[in-house]
């Protein structure tokens, strides 16, 4: 069920899932909206393995991508203006949606996310989200994304300008990419290695990613930060 219908095609008090992700570079082999696709996808597939009435809202495109402000094509809202816009949104749709879920592909959002979500859950609205997310992918524009991409839309996947970035863990990287942005510690905007992404890897990660947000819908499990957990979930994006 999704935005194309008209108002009294709707059930009374849906869950309503509302993908997030961003507009942002991918490397040079990547489309801007590689963050949206993956969320607004997982979303799609999620919604299939759920046994409540569930519409799917129209994505939002723009998120907080400050740390990719270096490279041509990224558009970033920021942290207090997506706080701003979620907080707007889900009071809006509180209106008339039973469960609203922020589905997030993109780990810029949650500082935006956390805030807002935990402000809306103590204004007693039926809010949470969950992340887009899959043990052991890389962090950026590498093989896990590559891979989904060519799963989800492989015409927009131009591997023959994919090659290896930044292979340091996330982790350590994390200072530097505070400091300088993407741009200065990966040139090419890619942290990992995509030259070894394929479709099958993505259809895998993909099938994970929606049972696991479907579980995670399921079992309901907030935590402190708003984000449906479940036991067997993959930790909140941070």
């Amino acid at each position: 069920m999704s935005a194309d219908l008209p108002w009294p095609a709707l059930p009374s008090s849906p869950t309503v899932l509302v993908p997030l992700g961003s507009t942002e570079q991918h490397g040079p082999h990547l489309p801007l909206h590689t963050d949206t696709t993956i969320a607004a996808a997982v979303a799609q597939a999620c919604a299939a393995r759920l046994a409540a009435p569930v519409m799917i809202a129209p994505a939002l495109a723009y998120g907080a991508s400050g740390e990719h402000q270096g490279f041509p094509g990224t558009m970033s809202l920021g942290t207090e203006a997506l706080r701003f816009l979620l907080i707007e949104l889900v009071r809006s749709m509180s209106l008339w949606a039973g469960r609203i879920v922020i589905v997030n592909g993109h780990g810029g959002n949650v500082r935006g996310l956390v805030t807002a979500v935990t402000q809306l859950r103590s204004e007693r609205h039926h809010v949470a989200w969950v992340p887009c997310a899959a043990d052991g992918a890389d962090a950026h524009a590498g093989r896990s994304e590559t891979s989904l991409m060519l799963h989800l839309a492989p015409h927009l996947v131009d591997l023959a300008c994919a090659k290896p970035g930044n292979l340091t863990p996330l982790p350590r990287l994390m200072p530097d990419i505070i400091a300088r942005g993407i741009a200065g510690v990966s040139p090419s905007g890619v942290l990992g290695d995509p030259t070894a992404a394929s479709a099958q890897e993505g259809q895998r990660l993909f099938d994970r990613m929606a049972e696991d947000v479907a579980a995670r819908i399921s079992d309901g499990h907030v935590d402190q930060n708003g984000c449906l957990v479940h036991l067997r979930a993959v930790p909140c994006q941070t």
